[in-house]
């Protein structure tokens, strides 16, 4: 089968997952099952048929309305499915047919629904990080690919130091920052997230994945106080900028090492 095709056939798949990844965004922070009852309008709670559940068409063709009462649908639903099939092929283009593959699309998946529920309503389930770090230790025993210089899934000791070092780095932090301030400025979340991030990258992949997580945090904290006023005190969620530091390192992280030795 041409490249091409096999490409389209992962960013279908993906979008499917990235469908059920959305109930998972909206029922998990509610404690609701993500299997029961069948999806439904928001609004007027019409359940939504087959054919009008099917991934990014079935959203520009009701142009983001409900059939049943016409209410807008956010246009998270068709963010996410986008999101997920374009993770999908490039972890495929990464990883080709592998189990490293399934493994990092377990991962990125539980990225992608941490992000938009830490967006939404500033939680970040441990029903979701927990379990992750389980994953990421368990999977840490399977065989790795060796990708661009990196060992992927690390090994045991990198994966179980990944954990220590992932959620004890933020612990202090957040520790110190109390200490120091009298408020507390990180959640127990973000800590457990990235002990769940070092658990799938290794111990190495913990600082990079910090760096940027606070360099893109400070970035936009800095430009929101901008337009929102000087001296605001703002709650920014950090989960989101964990997430996507941690994808940054999986796709870019040895280029980005190297880079910067090659500059210093």
């Amino acid at each position: 089968m041409a490249p091409e095709l096999i490409a389209a056939a992962v960013f279908v798949f993906g979008t499917l997952v990235g469908s059920f990844l959305n109930v998972c965004i909206l029922r998990i922070p509610a404690r609701q099952s993500i299997v029961r009852p069948p999806s439904s309008c928001p609004t007027c709670k019409s359940p939504i048929a087959f054919y009008d559940n099917i991934p990014l068409l079935s959203y520009l063709i009701l142009r983001g309305g409900c059939r049943s009462c016409a209410a807008a649908i956010s246009p998270r639903y068709f963010i996410v499915e986008f999101l997920t099939g374009a993770l999908a092929v490039a972890l495929f283009l990464r990883f080709g047919w592998s189990t490293t593959f399934v493994i990092y699309a377990v991962f990125c998946a539980a990225l992608v629904v941490i992000s938009f529920i830490d967006l939404d309503v500033q939680i970040i389930p441990d029903a979701i990080s927990l379990p992750g770090i389980v994953i990421g230790l368990l999977v840490s025993f399977l065989p790795a690919a060796r990708v661009d210089h990196l060992s992927l899934p690390p090994s045991p000791l990198d994966s179980f130091l990944g954990v220590l070092v992932g959620g004890g780095v933020l612990y202090l932090v957040a520790w110190m920052y109390e200490l120091a301030t009298g408020t507390e400025g990180m959640g127990g979340g973000d800590i457990k997230l990235l002990g769940m991030i070092g658990a799938f990258l290794g111990w190495p992949g913990v600082p990079l994945t910090l760096f940027f997580a606070s360099l893109l945090g400070a970035a936009i904290g800095v430009v929101l106080m901008a337009v929102w006023g000087k001296g605001l005190k703002l709650r920014i969620p950090f989960g989101p900028f964990l997430c996507l530091a941690a994808l940054t390192y999986l796709f870019f992280g040895r280029w980005l090492i190297e880079t910067y030795f090659a500059l210093y």
